[in-house]
């Protein structure tokens, strides 16, 4: 067989199911050989922020990696922005990079970069294969690198010719490394810390939000009275109705600071202390209370799960206080002009059981997150590392690795546009998202940050950066032209109708709320 074939049906022999692709010449021999392993459901992306998106949200649902078929240096690069939403998430991924083959590469042809460089800056594992016979082990070691716990981001540079060249070698099934031990004087130390009537916090993140986690953390929170928070943006969180309420940290610094104010003790699991998203003009960079206890009890790579768990057995910690659990959201109203806050209300009591929500809604989602506590159980996506544009793809993925389950995504108009590509994709594979655009013609987090960070009086020329007015983007015309049934709603039972039907029905659909 080609080492093209050995690489992808080592890949399956390991649990690959999906490959996620926007490939170019040096990559036709891997896309040949998918057409020999049906139980690889391969995906077209339009864009490479859209292959690199899509894999963030799969892995996410489904827990292991779905492998990006990427091209060269520029296609890596295009990906580059949700790869590193990915590496913040700590999300398993694979990503196949074609290069030039082997004997080219000296000839310093036009789409030659420095493709090496590149993939360090946003991976955890890179390596580059030498010679066909090296391709498919490298698969097997590029498999086990991204299911290191919790998830890494591992690159596989393949020239050319170590595609189609012939090999008779396939690679291994190697074991992955699950979580790490914590620090048992850690334990100790924050067993002593929530129990010496401090003002206590518990402080959890990354793989820690899943309702089991958020059981123990509760329990513990019941008998110590300590507080519970998590990051301002997670890789997932359970929510819902009987499932306990972990309020986000704020983003914006000085809200974040009142947050923790007053908190003297905070134990952390699975999260570390934190920053502010940006550096302000007289203001903190580090959030956490100037002479509070910090106990980082276990980290990414540790077992959080089993650090709440000995919490629990040394607090003999095991009920659940019912003020900790949301309570009952205001009623959403019936009629009347549709403006974001609705939304959030609407939303709420209308989101589908064990729905995912992808949500980049930047300003306009501030009033959704905090009305879907008592919606029905469902789990909620954020955009981890900041770079704008995730939102969308990010739901197609979740999509693909859950399809039995509705998706609905919260965008920006302006972050939207950064991977609109990604309806496409939705309407090819018949993919059950709602993707509700926020369509207030701007950036508007912009015009905040620019008072935020103390810039000079601004006029019409720089305020026209931040503008998506001239001309104005026709969304739904857009949606539809992308495989989307789309719609413009403007009032309340416009809006019911629209998404009580979309978030039901098979394909895509794009509702635009204009305010």
């Amino acid at each position: 067989m080609n080492a093209a074939d050995a690489l992808l049906k080592t890949l399956v022999d390991n649990g690959l199911e999906v490959v996620f692709a926007n490939p170019g010449t040096s990559e036709m021999h891997l896309v040949a050989a998918i057409d020999h392993y049906p139980q690889i459901r391969p995906v077209l992306g339009l864009f490479e922020g859209v292959v690199t998106g899509a894999a963030d949200g799969y892995a996410r649902m489904s827990g292991k990696a779905a492998a990006n078929l990427l091209h060269l240096g520029p296609g890596l690069g295009n990906g580059f922005a949700n790869i590193h939403n990915a590496k913040k998430a700590r999300s398993p991924m694979i990503n196949i990079v074609g290069d030039h083959a082997t004997y080219h590469l000296k000839y310093d042809a036009p789409l030659t970069s420095d493709l090496d460089g590149l993939a360090k800056s946003s991976s955890d594992w890179v390596e580059r294969v030498k010679s066909p016979d090296e391709l498919a082990e490298g698969g097997s070691r590029a498999w086990q690198a991204a299911h290191n716990f919790p998830g890494k981001i591992a690159t596989l540079i393949v020239p050319a010719d170590c595609a189609w060249n012939e090999t008779d070698k396939t690679g291994e099934i190697l074991n992955s490394k699950g979580p790490e031990d914590f620090d048992d004087a850690l334990l100790k130390e924050a067993y002593k810390v929530l129990t010496d009537k401090s003002k206590s916090m518990l402080f959890l993140g990354g793989e820690f939000l899943d309702e089991e986690s958020l059981n123990m953390a509760t329990k513990i929170a019941t008998k110590t009275g300590a507080r519970l928070a998590t990051e301002t943006f997670r890789k997932r969180q359970r929510r819902g109705q009987g499932i306990p309420v972990v309020e986000p940290l704020p983003y914006f610094a000085e809200m974040a600071e009142e947050f923790l104010a007053g908190t003297e003790s905070i134990v952390f699991i699975g999260s570390k202390p934190p920053v502010s998203f940006f550096a302000y003009p007289d203001k903190r960079s580090y959030l956490s209370p100037e002479n509070s206890k910090l106990v980082q009890l276990a980290t990414f790579e540790q077992d959080g799960k089993k650090a709440l768990q000995s919490l629990c057995e040394m607090l003999e910690a095991r009920e659940i206080s019912k003020e900790l659990l949301p309570s009952t959201t205001v009623e959403a109203p019936l009629t009347g002009e549709l403006d974001p806050s609705h939304v959030g209300s609407l939303i709420g009591e209308l989101l589908p059981e064990e729905a995912i929500v992808s949500d980049e809604a930047a300003t306009s989602g501030f009033a959704v997150y905090p009305n879907t506590w008592n919606s029905k159980p469902h789990d909620w996506l954020s955009l981890t590392g900041g770079s704008i544009g995730q939102g969308l793809p990010l739901a197609t993925g979740a999509a693909i690795a859950c399809p039995d389950r509705p998706v609905v995504c919260l965008h920006g108009d302006g972050g939207a546009m950064y991977t609109v590509q990604s309806i496409w994709t939705q309407a090819r594979e018949n993919l059950n998202v709602t993707n509700i655009i926020f369509s207030n013609r701007s950036y508007a987090i912009l015009k905040i940050e620019l008072e935020r960070v103390g810039a000079l009086q601004t006029g019409d020329r720089a305020q026209s950066l931040f503008s998506l007015e001239n001309p104005e983007i026709n969304w739904t015309s857009l949606g539809k032209s992308l495989g989307a049934e789309s719609f413009t709603t403007l009032t309340i039972e416009d809006f019911r109708r629209v998404f009580s039907s979309a978030v039901k029905e098979p394909g895509p659909s794009l509702i635009e709320v204009r305010f």
